[in-house]
């Protein structure tokens, strides 16, 4: 894969998998979602919920740890998350 992306004009080291995932809708719906994610082989260390109003981001995240048992958040706008 690529050893840099470009993010705002500025280029950027790529320190991790990226995957470009053709089978996903970009306008799935929770119960799509949920399966989607249900069918992932690995469980991801934390799922960010990141689209949406904040009543319904909130909602799938909460879904998404009743029912598949990730950890999943909504970050606010401005949070930081340090990754690796």
């Amino acid at each position: 894969g690529r050893k840099e992306i470009k993010i705002h004009g500025e280029y950027v080291e790529v320190r991790c998998e990226v995957a470009q995932l053709e089978s996903a809708s970009a306008h799935a719906d929770a119960p799509g979602l949920l399966a989607w994610l249900g069918k992932i082989p690995s469980p991801p260390r934390r799922v960010f919920v990141t689209h949406g109003e904040p009543s319904a981001a909130d909602a799938l995240r909460r879904q998404i740890v009743d029912k598949l048992g990730f950890d999943a958040v909504t970050p606010e706008y401005g949070d930081k998350v340090e990754l690796g």
